[in-house]
């Protein structure tokens, strides 16, 4: 893909699609699957949980969990996503703005999301061949807000940041493609 190419990074949650219905409702039955007696709140959930790692917001929610039973909800909620996708709602914009730039620009997904997540969404909207590259939480150490995923991608397809533009909806992502060099773009609408 080398230099001359350009490269278009699209992040899944709140950008591709809007998951915040399945996220909250696949978190909740998994906090209740491991025995935890916390209430999500629907609204704090959407507005400091929704894009962000589980490590980050499943210690604010459950003071007391410990890294085993933050890793058991994980699993649980990655196991309960795929039965919640009838609540996602896919961003058409987005996806004919990728139909119209394929050719010109390498198309990457690169999301905080496990890859058994973003396995299960392109699934349903039969839309992973529309990806050239999908970067998921297991192929960086560092999320977001670290550039680490941006820089991957840039790495993977031979493009250089000033060739790269980024489309994400949150801060941490946003701070993420700010920090990569990139330009970017804000999404609203699907988070």
């Amino acid at each position: 893909m080398g230099k001359g190419k350009k490269l278009a990074v699209f992040d899944l949650d709140g950008t591709l699609f809007d998951t915040k219905d399945v996220n909250f409702r696949a978190y909740s039955m998994a906090i209740r699957e491991c025995g935890y007696q916390a209430d999500i709140d629907y609204k704090y959930y959407c507005d400091f949980c929704n894009g962000n790692n589980y490590k980050t917001f499943l210690p604010v929610l459950i003071p007391e969990i410990t890294p085993e039973g933050m890793q058991a909800i994980h699993d649980a909620k990655k196991r309960l996503y795929a039965s919640y996708l009838k609540y996602a709602v896919k961003n058409e914009s987005l996806f004919s703005l990728i139909e119209s730039i394929r050719g010109e620009y390498a198309i990457a997904l690169v999301t905080t999301a496990s890859e058994k997540n973003v396995d299960d969404i392109l699934k349903e909207f039969r839309a992973a061949e529309k990806f050239d590259i999908i970067i998921t939480q297991e192929d960086v150490i560092n999320c977001k807000p670290a550039p680490e995923c941006f820089l991957l991608a840039m790495e993977r397809a031979g493009v250089m940041a000033e060739n790269t533009i980024i489309f994400e909806d949150s801060e941490t992502g946003l701070e993420a493609a700010k920090a990569s060099g990139a330009n970017y773009v804000r999404v609203y609408g699907y988070n």
